[in-house]
């Protein structure tokens, strides 16, 4: 039997089942779901498997409204489908009943696709239906409803009364909401000359997520502006804030911005997922021996740590990382962030509060009165602040922080342009990690292919004259990554470790080309050949590191 050979059950158990089907009549599948032996998901996975279908899991699957709205809601539900992806051509659908051949037929007319059929439970695709359904209400309904209020995009007379009206509130709401579970790191919303376009950056890209009609816009932007605490009144300058919810039981807080532009106020909010925990170090992607020269700076006793790059490369993510190795009950461990994106057991967190006179600067030098072992720094924006962290690196204590520049190199001249003496430089930094997002592969869809010579040159593979092309991946699409060719995000990154020589070089003012120079030849790997080795790994392709690698 086919659930002997899999070794789902044993002999026993496969006599306990088909002794209680004699006994009961009831079918194999029955008895084996009420037996525990197997869920209904298990069985029919199973069977999805054996009919060469594959099975998903819905509540795991991100399904596309656009693919969802295709097929009329009466029809997918007589079927039990619902679309969850699709291309020009095609339609992946999740069916129960992947053999109803007039439930295929009646899809393929009404939406002029190819079926590409996947197998899910009934159970779930009607909850799915349901979701959908009510996303469709809340936005679409709710854009409705308020697009024929009597909003005068001008007038703030009763202004207050239209952003709490039920309607703007849930759609709101809804949107945060939706950009959650679609894994979005920011949501923006942007006036254009005729309607609203709303985007979610998903996995470093933006992504179109919907267009409202331009008369929500006003409601909208002011409603949020009231959930970041700004001053809804106040439309001539940038403002920011933050927002703090429960969705689905997560705690999620905002970072807001608002700017005016020529077509409106635009709102842009980072998603800071206050339950997604900390990674793990090893699972950052640091390259072996990027783990040991990292390893061996934190290790030490005193000394600076920084993380450089781009805002949303993960540099504060790293931070909390080192800190979730190194914090223990023997040494106090301190940290100034704005925000605090991370809650971690046994730190002391201080959140700065400009509007109270907190900067970083201020909680900087509260901080080093505190006894502290270990200080983390969010962000050195300001000579004040990289004054007081480099010299407290000097006087016993390890200091993390984050500092935005183009490569490792460059760190040390990023803090001679604030004002901080060379000498100091060059005698408290330890290490600097330049660090970089690149999309991953989807590990369902990704193809192997071999590139010619002319492509590996173009992007700096390092190539060897005994060495056969390699066999590397490329993006292709399929419904786990909802076509893109890629699902979540692996770290680049370039270690720079300050040897005696490129210590010398700091003082002595050098540029961070020349220092880069040294480093390279002392074995430090560059955030290009950092890639291009994940790229080998087959974790990522060549385009994409051609993309976030300049």
């Amino acid at each position: 039997m086919l659930l002997v050979e899999e070794g789902i059950i044993d002999a026993t158990q496969l006599d306990e089942v088909l002794a209680e089907v004699e006994e009961t009549g009831k079918a194999l599948s029955r008895v084996l779901i009420e037996m525990e032996i197997l869920t209904e998901d298990d069985l029919l996975a199973i069977l999805a498997d054996q009919a060469g279908y594959e099975f998903v899991d819905l509540l795991e699957y991100g399904i596309d409204p656009v693919a969802a709205s295709l097929v009329p809601d009466n029809i997918a539900r007589r079927y039990s489908l619902i679309p969850i992806g699709f291309d020009e051509e095609r339609l992946i659908v999740a069916m129960s009943d992947p053999q109803n051949v007039i439930a295929r037929d009646d899809v393929a007319r009404v939406t002029k696709r190819e079926l590409e059929v996947v197998v899910a439970t009934q159970a779930a695709v009607m909850d799915a239906l349901d979701k959908m359904a009510r996303m469709e209400t809340d936005v679409e309904a709710l854009t409705g409803e308020i697009a024929a209020g009597d909003d005068d995009s001008d007038a703030l007379e009763g202004l207050t009364e239209v952003v709490e009206d039920a309607p703007i509130v849930k759609l709101a709401n809804t949107l945060i909401a939706q950009a959650v579970q679609d894994r979005a790191s920011d949501i923006h919303i942007e006036p254009q000359a005729k309607d609203l376009r709303i985007r979610y950056r998903i996995d470093g890209v933006l992504h179109e997520h919907m267009r409202s009609p331009k008369s929500v816009q006003n409601s909208l932007v002011s409603r949020l502006k009231i959930m970041s605490d700004m001053d809804i009144a106040e439309r001539r300058i940038p403002q920011d804030g933050r927002i703090s919810m429960s969705i689905s039981g997560r705690e999620i807080d905002l970072r807001a911005a608002c700017v005016p532009t020529v077509w409106g106020e635009k709102f842009v909010m980072r998603i800071l997922d206050k339950q997604a925990g900390i990674v793990p170090l090893e699972q950052l992607g640091l390259l072996e021996d990027n783990a040991k020269k990292l390893a061996n700076a934190y290790n030490k006793p005193y000394g600076a740590i920084l993380a450089t790059g781009p805002t949303g490369s993960g540099k504060t993510t790293t931070l909390y990382s080192i800190l979730n190795v190194i914090n223990d009950d023997a040494k106090n461990v301190m940290t100034v962030e704005d925000p605090v994106e991370f809650r971690l057991s046994g730190l002391s967190q201080i959140q700065v509060n400009t509007r109270a006179g907190l900067t970083f600067a201020s909680a900087l030098r509260s901080l080093v009165r505190c006894d502290p072992d270990i200080m983390m720094v969010g962000e050195i924006r300001d000579k004040e602040t990289a004054t007081i962290a480099i010299e407290s690196a000097l006087t016993g204590h390890l200091v993390l922080s984050t500092l935005h520049t183009n490569d490792a190199p460059s760190a040390a001249t990023r803090l001679f342009e604030m004002g901080v003496e060379a000498f100091l430089v060059g005698s408290a930094l330890d290490c600097v990690l330049a660090q970089r997002l690149a999309r991953r592969l989807c590990e369902k869809c990704k193809e192997p292919y071999q590139p010619t010579e002319e492509a590996l040159v173009e992007c700096g593979w390092p190539l060897d004259e005994e060495e056969e092309l390699p066999v590397i991946y490329k993006p292709a699409g399929c419904k786990s990554c909802s076509n893109t060719g890629y699902r979540g995000r692996v770290a680049l990154h370039e270690i720079m470790i300050l040897s005696e020589e490129i210590e010398r070089m700091v003082v002595e003012h050098r540029t961070s080309e020349e220092m880069k120079k040294i480093a390279v030849m002392e074995g430090m790997k560059t955030l290009r050949l950092d890639g291009l080795a994940k790229v080998r790994l087959g974790i990522t392709a060549i385009d994409e590191i051609m993309r976030v690698v300049v």
